[in-house]
């Protein structure tokens, strides 16, 4: 087994010392494995989910092989989603925090194209960023990859099933042939082993074992009838009343389907998925992240890049085609030692997909029945927190703690009431704790803001 101590991968020592101002104190495994390769310079093709620890594994990489006093890109990471692009920019910020000359710029689409041209005229050493959009800025002549020392695919296979080959294959042609590829794939298709094949030089193959500990998520089978599957999902959710529950369908329809028959029962609950505007969707991942939405339905495209800390439960709708997703799905609960609920619905004829699920965990799922469950009584749970939309953003120069101030200043309420604080381009979202809430509009309707008042509203 590799040293888990930072120390022992010889880094500069102000970025040891910002390591352990983050918390990073030990190496978790897919770093340990990985980043003495990609310290060396080789390519890599490590197969980790969100959540593993990747994003400093190969943060920690590419930031050492920077040259500060050259402003032009050295390392560019292509991401899926938008919402997986700024949680990776904003790591990677956090990390290049042991000096204060390192720029790091996020591109991606849903949001203006000048402003991004306008910060890549002045300089950049690492751009993060969705492929649509990075070649839109390649094809302008704004984005130029000649100094590019890294290249890092993340979550690959999902940009894969997601149509963006062609993308890839042009941002990689105006790469230089000499340089780092690393490969950060939750699951290994042949697509991928395909493309490594064409881009990677000798790349060095790490996978990290994530069975998960049976002690931490509890998985129960329930069998249900094809038009038993939404009652079922309601019963579960009585019975076990989760905090957060992130519910994966295989089709968008079914997604909207399952949520709105959810919000009719008087669950707090959304959908998210490919149909839906970028600002819909910025809304749906905030109010699901800050707590202020119990119950997220979506497909697994459309929940790729989602972090969500402390997630209680997740149900799966129906059974996934690929065992692998179905443990990337329920590796979702259960993180950081805390308990998680895994709780799946199959029909009789689904036998082959439960076998081959169980066959991948190495292990059988524990069957569960409906009829033990309490039958859904009274009111669902009330999320703990209720979002506000303020009408500025960063582009206002809006920061988390300008919002924070204007909230807990004279006559405000206290920062405990305050959840978490989403600083977007144009607009900016705030978790109050439900019973201030009244309060805090009535703060923010007398308080500046940054020397100026918003519009705000209450998002229900």
């Amino acid at each position: 087994m590799p040293h888990t101590a930072f120390s022992a991968l010889h880094l500069k020592p102000s970025l040891l010392k910002n390591l352990a101002s983050l918390g990073y104190t030990a190496m978790t495994p897919i770093q340990a494995h990985s980043l003495p390769f990609i310290l060396a310079g080789k390519d890599v093709i490590a197969k980790a989910k969100t959540g593993s620890g990747k994003t400093a594994a190969f943060g920690i990489g590419l930031l050492t092989h920077l040259e500060t006093g050259n402003s032009r890109v050295q390392a560019l990471v292509l991401c899926p989603t938008r919402e997986l692009a700024d949680q990776v920019g904003k790591e990677l910020r956090r990390l290049a925090r042991f000096t204060d000359n390192i720029k790091v710029l996020t591109l991606c689409g849903g949001v203006p194209f000048g402003p991004q041209l306008s910060s890549l005229e002045h300089g950049a050493h690492v751009v993060v960023g969705t492929p649509g959009r990075l070649l839109d800025h390649l094809r302008r002549g704004g984005l130029d990859l000649s100094c590019l020392r890294t290249l890092v695919l993340d979550e690959a296979d999902r940009m894969l099933d997601m149509g963006f080959q062609d993308e890839i294959s042009a941002l990689i042609a105006a790469a230089p042939i000499k340089r780092q590829t690393l490969f950060f794939s939750a699951t290994y298709p042949e697509e991928i082993a395909a493309m490594s094949a064409l881009v990677q030089r000798e790349p060095v193959e790490v996978s990290v074992d994530e069975a998960h500990d049976e002690g931490v998520i509890e998985q129960l089978l329930f069998e249900v009838d094809q038009e038993g599957r939404t009652a079922a999902v309601a019963r579960i959710l009585g019975h076990y009343r989760p905090e957060s529950t992130l519910i994966f369908c295989n089709t968008r329809l079914e997604c909207q389907e399952v949520a709105a028959a959810l919000v009719k029962l008087g669950f707090s609950a959304l959908a998210i998925h490919g149909d839906l505007e970028q600002r819909e969707r910025d809304q749906v991942l905030v109010r699901f992240a800050n707590r202020s939405v119990s119950v997220l339905v979506a497909t697994d495209v459309a929940a790729r890049g989602l972090d969500i800390k402390d997630l209680a439960a997740v149900i799966n709708y129906e059974l996934s085609r690929d065992p692998e997703i179905h443990i990337h799905r329920i590796g979702r609960t259960g993180r950081a030692g805390e308990q998680g609920l895994a709780l799946s619905l199959t029909t009789a004829q689904e036998n082959r997909r439960v076998q081959a699920i169980e066959g991948a965990l190495q292990n059988s799922i524990p069957r569960g029945e409906l009829e033990s469950l309490a039958p859904f009584a009274g009111k669902p749970l009330s999320p703990p927190m209720v979002t506000l939309c303020i009408d500025g953003g960063r582009r206002n120069k809006l920061r988390p703690g300008d919002i924070l101030g204007a909230l807990t200043g004279e006559n405000g309420i206290a920062g405990s009431e305050v959840g978490k604080i989403d600083v977007l381009e144009l607009h900016s979202y705030v978790a109050i704790v439900r019973s201030s809430i009244e309060l805090a509009l009535a703060c923010l309707g007398r308080n500046k803001i940054k020397g100026r008042f918003y519009k705000v509203r209450k998002i229900c």
